[in-house]
């Protein structure tokens, strides 16, 4: 089975796009440790994630998933790292919305821009809100405020561990988008950024 997962190629229709089509530019943004994915909102089919008018107006969307006690936690060290890779009990969203471009937001992170067809960003928005857990209404369970002014974390499906990660996440959401990227060999954060440099352009290292 791994040395299949070693293979994954791109899927067709969704990455990478067809001459002549309009594409959609979705940026991986590396913040050490951990990584998120930034999309346009103008660029989010809403059908697909209708929770992401939940912020304020905001032109860019950052996503990122991970434990709940670590990721909450604004002096997370060592101990909660412990907890999270082994004995995780809750994992979260975090969406964040913010209007400057993704380079000029996070002056510090790595950032990969990679084109997509539609059809592979409407694949991307679609694995995002299936990852919001939900109360018996059918809503997404708010959690409270996150890390930046304009920030939301929310309760979400999915286990974290030593082996699913925050960056296993993220490449799980771009190989929906049809990137070739296998996401058991994404656990850390290089390795990650490592494979979507091979399916999109390098905007700062």
């Amino acid at each position: 089975m791994l040395l299949g997962a070693a293979c994954l190629g791109p899927v067709p229709d969704r990455y990478p796009p067809r001459s002549g089509e309009a594409s959609v530019t979705i940026y991986v943004v590396g913040h050490g440790w951990h990584t998120g994915i930034v999309v346009r909102r103008a660029d989010v089919p809403t059908a697909a994630w209708p929770e992401s008018g939940r912020l304020p107006a905001a032109r860019f969307l950052e996503v990122g998933w991970g434990d709940r006690a670590f990721y909450e936690s604004p002096d997370a060290g060592v101990s909660l790292a412990l907890k999270a890779a082994l004995a995780s009990e809750a994992s979260v969203l975090h969406v964040a919305g913010f209007d400057r471009t993704p380079a000029e937001y996070f002056p510090r992170a790595e950032i990969i821009a990679i084109e997509l067809s539609s059809r592979g960003m409407e694949s991307v928005a679609g694995f995002i809100s299936r990852t919001y857990a939900r109360d018996v209404a059918g809503q997404p369970i708010e959690l409270g405020p996150g890390l930046y002014p304009a920030s939301r974390f929310y309760a979400a499906t999915g286990r974290y561990s030593l082996v699913n990660t925050c960056n296993s996440w993220i490449a799980e959401a771009l190989r929906a988008g049809g990137c070739p990227i296998t996401p058991v060999w994404a656990v850390t954060a290089g390795n990650l950024l490592f494979q979507a440099e091979r399916c999109g352009q390098v905007m700062r290292r």
